[in-house]
């Protein structure tokens, strides 16, 4: 297991898949693989940088765990509360003009992972 704490600014993007990289390479995560859970990852962490704390700063802890061949990432916030899961999911067989502007990313991340919740633990919010 690892974990980190990096503020939750979009320019520590680069900084935070370097970091996950890192680890999913040290568990011999396929390249392929790794690059949709780098997707994932920059979509939640780029909400929380632009989202979780508006008008101020804040950071972003992310814990990493691999047992019996399963990957566990969470991400928490001290933001405000928010739960992206239940932002309903984007009518995707419209034209992308005619889309509503907004939750795709959200939408990509609960289709490629197996699973994904959220909590508000005190203070937190937490996303698995």
């Amino acid at each position: 297991m690892t974990s980190f704490t990096i503020p939750a600014l979009p320019d520590k993007l680069d900084k935070v898949n370097e970091l996950v990289d890192a680890f999913l390479e040290q568990h011999g995560c396929p390249l392929k693989t790794q690059m949709l859970i780098d997707l994932c990852v920059e979509e939640l962490f780029v909400n929380v940088a632009s989202y979780a704390y508006p008008g101020a700063a804040g950071d972003a802890r992310f814990t990493l765990d691999v047992s019996d061949g399963v990957l566990t990432i969470k991400l928490e916030d001290h933001g405000i509360p928010y739960d992206p899961t239940l932002r309903p999911d984007p009518d995707i067989t419209l034209s992308a003009e005619k889309r509503a502007i907004g939750g795709l990313g959200v939408y990509l991340v609960k289709k490629s992972m197996d699973s994904v919740e959220y909590r508000r633990e005190g203070d937190r919010n937490v996303m698995i």
